[in-house]
């Protein structure tokens, strides 16, 4: 994307703003031509004073009156009209800003997990508060000031060729030299600036990354390590820094000096014009002022470059993520069925990552409700993708998953994922209040409901010794809470949603046998009348699931309940074997697939 595309594309974010935008533009064009008003009117001025003057005269008062009274409209309106730009502008780019902002953060939820598993929750943070922030300057300085000095050099050319074309030439390669020199400047300085911007980039990556596991560096001594290693980045940073400063220098010296031999030159043409006969003093004096408003807007037009060409890099990586377009979205016409009764069913299902490796091939089951039906087998055997399934993080690639006899491709995403409950192996808590964590589940719910459900969920008990209630904060990722509290308080959030499907993703794998039959007790009663998948290694855990199907290499190998399988002698039966009788571990290790 180039810079001219880039910079439509930042000014076609205005969106609902666009008729007060129009409206800056005409302001604009109408304060940049009263800006040059004055310089003309100054040197009327002049010419019926010397005129006078060298005639032996007295100046005609009513003419310089008249000359004057203009003078101070055309101030007076070039005041009024400046001043309403810069609040009306500043007003528009600052509620864009939040309007964009806010948009991006919820285009950045829609994306998938693939996509979040992939690009740092950093670098995403990084580019939504810095793109913002761009737009918000480009958007400032474009109606503030750059709108005006493109209008002022496109109004003032044509005058200044009719006022005299002699003088007006060294105006027009005045603007030549600017534009030739900007122009090298940018070809130099784009791709330069592109990776500075990577390594700021990496910065915000490495800070926040360092950051969300302070206990880690922290327990394994890595203060000084992380610290060496974040100053190494900020040194590639600012190597890659100094080569655009040293550009935009030269081309500030390079403008001055223009600009200085631009005035010099008009002083000297102009006196030997005015010696000649065909130029004024007045025709010299306005282009004396024609070049300190040519320049001073050719100054502010090769900063604004700069700032673009600064924040290219930041724009193009905001654009790449506002044009990610979700994989998983609603289809045209996409209903929401309210709640289902939970009626699950797999027909011929196969889904693969990349198209070549099959995750799950042929899947064939179903699920009534108020039926727990256990996924077991070794990692990548295809569990947890059947699963993600149900719940469209992916869409198969042949098959489909009803519910209630309706494919879920058919139903609204939010509505699908509403009347799906997720426990998962790792508890997920905002570093916000309990209640707050709590009403993810049930937005509306009152605090009777989150006090039943926290004590169907054993939870209560911990809430009552440790806070004050359900207003204290539970600390960045629940930090101030065990894992089994946390998971209890996980529980206790479905149970509020209060889903007609749930899924259990390991929920109790990482605890001890005095927490794990804690939390058992809370999934028992979070499972009663509900359609529950359950993900799990433990056996002890799916000994009372309606159905256990065993998966290996993507395939439904057994299913039949534990005492079937166990009977049958099979995989599942040499597992409970090992588990239940040897105390051997288990062959299919404790990870996600």
């Amino acid at each position: 994307m180039n810079i001219l595309r880039l910079y439509w594309r930042v000014l076609a974010l205005l969106g609902s703003e666009r008729p007060l935008a129009w409206g800056l533009v005409v302001a604009n064009v109408a304060l940049a031509t009263a800006q040059f008003a004055e310089p003309v009117l100054l040197g009327r001025i002049i010419d019926a004073l010397t005129g006078a003057q060298t005639r032996g005269e007295t100046p005609q008062w009513s003419q310089l009156a008249t000359l004057l009274g203009a003078w101070a409209g055309f101030g007076l309106f070039t005041i009024a009209c400046g001043t309403l730009i810069a609040l009306y502008a500043d007003r528009l780019a600052h509620r864009r800003r939040h309007v964009v902002l806010t948009g991006y953060f919820e285009h950045v939820l829609q994306l998938p997990l693939s996509y979040h598993g992939n690009t740092h929750s950093g670098r995403l943070m990084k580019m939504m508060l810095q793109g913002t922030e761009a737009l918000w300057g480009l958007w400032v300085g474009f109606f503030r000031d750059n709108l005006s000095s493109l209008v002022s050099l496109l109004v003032l050319l044509p005058i200044s060729l009719f006022i005299n074309w002699r003088l007006a030439l060294l105006l027009i390669i005045l603007c030549i030299v600017f534009a030739v020199l900007t122009t090298l400047i940018v070809r130099k300085t784009e791709r330069l600036q592109s990776s500075v911007e990577r390594h700021y980039s990496d910065l915000a990556e490495r800070a926040s990354d360092t950051l969300g596991n302070i206990a880690l560096v922290q327990s394994f001594s890595r203060l000084e390590a992380e610290v060496a290693e974040l100053r190494l980045v900020v040194e590639r940073l600012l190597s890659a820094q100094m080569p655009v400063l040293s550009w935009w220098a030269l081309a500030n010296v390079l403008t001055r000096t223009a600009t200085t031999l631009t005035v010099l030159a008009i002083i000297i043409v102009g006196t030997l014009l005015t010696f000649k006969g065909q130029a004024t003093v007045g025709e010299m004096v306005t282009f004396m002022n024609f070049s300190g408003l040519i320049i001073a807007r050719l100054e502010r037009s090769v900063s604004f470059v700069n700032s673009v060409v600064s924040e290219a890099p930041r724009l193009r990586e905001f654009f790449q993520v506002w044009d990610t377009v979700p994989s998983i979205r609603d289809r045209r016409g996409a209903i929401d069925p309210g709640r289902l009764q939970g009626r699950v069913e797999f027909k011929h299902v196969s889904f693969s990552y990349d198209g070549k490796r099959v995750a799950v091939e042929d899947l064939n089951f179903s699920a009534m409700p108020g039926e727990t039906i256990a996924l077991v087998g070794a990692t990548g055997a295809g569990k947890s993708t059947a699963i993600a399934l149900l719940h469209r993080a992916f869409d198969p690639q042949s098959g489909e998953i009803d519910i209630d006899g309706t494919d879920i491709r058919k139903f609204r995403l939010a509505a699908l994922r509403r009347n799906i409950g997720v426990v998962f192996q790792e508890a997920l808590l905002f570093n916000r209040s309990i209640a707050e964590n709590l009403m993810v589940g049930k937005a509306d719910a009152t605090e009777a409901e989150m006090r039943d459900a926290v004590e169907r969920a054993q939870a209560l008990e911990f809430i009552e010794r440790k806070f004050q209630g359900f207003a204290d904060n539970v600390g960045e990722r629940g930090r101030s809470l065990s894992g089994g509290e946390r998971q209890r308080l996980s529980i206790a959030r479905a149970l509020l949603k209060n889903p007609p499907i749930l899924i259990l993703d390991e929920a109790t794998s990482a605890l001890d046998a005095d927490t794990e039959a804690k939390v058992m007790r809370a999934l028992d009663e979070v499972m009663k009348g509900r359609t529950t998948f359950v993900i799990a290694h433990r056996l002890s855990t799916v000994r009372k699931a309606s159905r256990i199907l065993v998966f290996d290499m993507g395939r439904i190998i057994e299913q039949g309940t534990f005492d079937e399988l166990v009977k049958a002698g099979g995989r599942f039966a040499r597992l409970a074997q090992q588990q239940f009788i040897s105390g051997a571990p288990t062959e299919f290790p404790v990870t996600v697939d």
